[in-house]
């Protein structure tokens, strides 16, 4: 199991705000469910800020557990949990390398070498044109196709 955890204080957004048309979307996404069910939108209101910023911040955690009315902890559960959120700025392309065993034994650590040399030497970092970044990932769900990324 992977830690994930956001980006240090240095790097974090001083807020975060949705812009109008997606605060008017959140609004109407938290809508959806039941009275006292809102937090059922955790995932959909972390994606929609992740579009919108390219990433999870601690201001955007804080943000949506307001919204929602959620303890700040539960919120950053769920978006260090699921891989699928960027907990630090990523490029343009996010490149995500799985390395687990089947991957590994068709060539993903070739795949992983190509990344540090064409990409960043680190992984979660961007690159000099601020267009890439990669990443290395548990299971992407096709180990038929292996090496997945």
């Amino acid at each position: 199991m992977s830690l994930r955890r956001l980006a240090p204080p240095d790097v974090q957004p001083a807020s975060f705000a949705f812009t109008a048309e997606n605060a008017q979307w959140a609004k109407a996404t938290i809508a959806k469910y039941p009275q006292g069910r809102q937090a059922s939108a955790v995932i959909s209101l972390l994606w929609r800020g992740q579009e919108q910023e390219g990433w999870v911040s601690h201001p955007m955690v804080e943000s949506i557990a307001k919204m929602l009315n959620m303890p700040f902890i539960r919120v950053l559960e769920v978006a260090t949990f699921y891989t699928m959120f960027n907990l630090q700025p990523v490029g343009t392309h996010l490149v995500q390398v799985c390395t687990t065993t089947p991957c590994w034994l068709r060539g993903s650590d070739a795949v992983v070498e190509a990344c540090k040399k064409h990409i960043h030497p680190h992984p979660h970092t961007v690159s000099a044109d601020g267009k890439f970044s990669w990443m290395e990932v548990e299971c992407l769900g096709a180990c038929v196709n292996a090496p997945m990324l």
